[in-house]
């Protein structure tokens, strides 16, 4: 299904790479609202954000100080001249937020992820023109996210965007959540007129994270970036870790390289014709070693084998990722590589010893 987009501009901002969205993670008290937007519109943020609902994972938590908090915005958007954002998860949220002239709305990982709360949601939209940009599910779940951008899109909202805030994991790694930056990647193939915001944050989940991450997301060609930025970080009232002062998200900004993700030079053409070349010859290589496989695969049913040898499926592994690291390349990428050429190569034998 194809989204019907319209241009997402912003009323006052300029919309050059990156456009970025900057607040804190929560509306916490007015005085804590107007200092971190004020010191941010002074660094020349046109856009604040801050959460006034917030979803928790357990009970107990801060769950955002409700509607109370919503004059707070009207008075960053009347007395510095700042778009607000906030985001919402239910038809009582989106009625609260239009009705205190919320100028952009953002819908949340765990929202996303549930098909009926999108609906509900795009519901209550309809008749609606406002910017709405849909964060990723918190499961990497490509099928899911466009889902979720389909129903908003079908409610009659044209101009969106999406906020690429990585997603859970149950081992515990580097970032809070993994990037996997494939997905966004993808995502932009589909439908590459749908801007995209990377989460440093969230995907991080720590304040040394952020800078590395945003400039990692512009040079994947990323078109804007929201950052949560508190005026004192290490008292805010939730996700604490991750959050910047605004002094430390101008330095962020000022350093970050912004490379051109449109033009192309001769010189890029030929490198890139040579890539294709290697890749056809990946694939002839790998056809080739899968038709081994059959043969393989007819030798261990002529004579009753099992089609996994454990002993030498780990051989393969462990030598391929010396190899590669030999070569310049991490060893988990040619663990990964070659475990989906060993699944590849496991179907193959599989078809042939099930043949009648």
């Amino acid at each position: 299904m194809a989204l019907e987009l319209t241009p997402l501009n912003f009323p006052g901002v300029e919309m050059k790479r990156p456009v970025i969205i900057s607040g804190p993670c929560s509306a916490e008290t007015e005085q804590q609202v107007m200092d971190t937007a004020g010191r941010l519109a002074k660094k020349g943020i046109k856009i604040f954000r801050a959460g006034i609902w917030k979803p928790r994972t357990k009970p107990g938590g801060f769950e955002g100080v409700g509607t109370v908090g919503l004059p707070w915005m009207q008075r960053v958007q009347q007395e510095l001249g700042m778009l607000i954002a906030t985001e919402v998860a239910t038809p009582k949220h989106v009625e609260a937020a239009l009705e205190a002239g919320m100028d952009i709305l953002w819908i949340g990982a765990r929202t996303v992820a549930n098909p009926f709360a999108m609906q509900e949601l795009a519901d209550s939209l309809k008749g609606v023109d406002i910017p709405v940009l849909v964060k990723n599910p918190v499961n990497p779940d490509l099928e899911l996210w466009i889902g979720g951008l389909e129903r908003i899109n079908g409610a009659g909202i044209t101009r969106l965007g999406v906020i690429h805030r990585g997603f859970s994991s149950y081992d515990k790694r580097l970032y809070r959540n993994l990037p996997m930056w494939h997905i966004p990647i993808e995502l932009h193939r589909r439908y590459p007129d749908l801007p995209i915001y990377c989460d440093p944050s969230h995907i991080g989940g720590a304040r040394e994270l952020v800078a590395p991450l945003c400039q990692q997301a512009m040079d994947l060609g990323f078109d804007g970036l929201i950052i949560e930025s508190h005026c004192c970080p290490d008292a805010a009232w939730s996700d604490a870790k991750q959050q910047v002062t605004p002094d430390v998200l101008d330095f962020i900004l000022d350093k970050l390289i912004i490379r051109s993700n449109t033009q192309t030079t001769e010189s890029l053409e030929a490198l890139r014709r040579q890539i294709d070349e290697i890749d056809n010859s990946l694939i002839e290589q790998l056809s080739k070693r899968m038709r081994i496989s059959r043969e393989i695969g007819q030798f261990k049913r002529e004579h009753g084998m099992a089609v996994v040898q454990t002993g030498r499926y780990s051989e393969i592994i462990d030598k391929r990722g010396a190899q590669g690291v030999l070569c310049g390349m991490s060893s988990e990428f040619m663990k990964t590589v070659f475990e989906a050429i060993h699944e590849e190569s496991v179907r193959q034998q599989i078809d042939v010893m099930n043949k009648e």
